[in-house]
């Protein structure tokens, strides 16, 4: 199955634009409704065959995440061409300081430049920042796609992040209202190291929560503290006995002494808030 077209070929012109003169695109992909939404415009423009969707696997990558991608490209008509990561092997990105997602993204844009291009023949690589993402103070990884002359046409055209969930239901994608879901490091507090171990911890406790019929949630790693942070008003679900039982039964089987449910519910980028004094 193919997407569906947007309803008129005029819908984004400015992005038919941003990609004009390229034959065959990469796409730095993550199942996300951005770089979907860049993937099926760019298969609108160039051809499913022409597209290439690029997805970085580390251990930083959920595993439901990874599903997912491979499950939006099939609905869009591309197959995904997965790249393996080595952040974890830099100190820079373990340290884990307010840069880590540049030395994430680094990584990711130097594994597509040295291995990928020549074997794919692409013309170009981009990436699904919108216009909304290009005014954030959080988002140390656009420098490295800026180093690495990576595109990003969603940006350019001045889609926000609104432009870009419209375009997705146009589109007929199934993750036109997904939350955003950044990468299983952004749950450790900065200053404390990010290992695998700690990663694997996060992603199997997040897995048995969205199993348990949460729509989203963190898994805030504190050592041997798990705090959750879940939708404000699906708190209450975790307070039932039998709910309550089988995330602390989870919690301790993914290797946590304790798990706490945080009543503030889920702050996205709560960590790197803290660290400029906002959170």
């Amino acid at each position: 199955m193919t997407a569906r077209p947007a309803p008129t070929d005029t819908a984004h012109p400015t992005v038919a634009e941003q990609l004009a003169g390229i034959s065959r695109l990469g796409v730095a992909y993550s199942g996300g409704v951005d770089s979907a939404v860049l993937v099926a415009l760019a298969v609108r423009e160039l051809g499913a065959e022409n597209v290439v969707p690029l997805l970085g696997i580390s251990p930083s990558l959920a595993r439901r995440e990874r599903r997912l991608a491979h499950e939006v490209a099939a609905v869009i008509g591309v197959e995904v061409v997965e790249i393996e990561t080595h952040e974890g092997e830099n100190p820079d990105y373990r340290k884990n300081d307010a840069a880590r997602c540049f030395h994430c993204k680094d990584e990711l844009f130097t594994r597509i430049d040295e291995e990928i291009i020549a074997q794919h023949r692409l013309d170009a690589v981009a990436y699904g920042e919108n216009a909304d993402d290009a005014q954030r103070h959080d988002r140390p990884g656009a420098g490295a796609a800026t180093r690495h002359q990576v595109l990003r046409p969603l940006a350019r055209a001045g889609m926000t992040k609104a432009d870009v969930r419209a375009a997705a239901r146009e589109l007929g994608l199934p993750v036109a209202d997904k939350p955003a879901a950044p990468c299983l490091a952004s749950r450790v507090p900065f200053g404390e190291p990010v290992t695998p171990e700690k990663l694997r911890q996060i992603d199997e406790l997040e897995d048995a929560v969205f199993a348990a019929g949460f729509s989203d949630c963190r898994v805030r790693h504190h050592g041997s503290i798990a705090r959750l942070e879940l939708p404000s008003d699906e708190l209450p679900h975790a307070l039932e006995p039998e709910l309550r039982e089988q995330l602390l039964r989870a919690g301790k089987q993914a290797g946590f002494a304790h798990v706490t449910v945080d009543l503030d519910g889920i702050r996205s980028g709560l960590f790197h808030l803290q660290v400029v004094g906002r959170g």
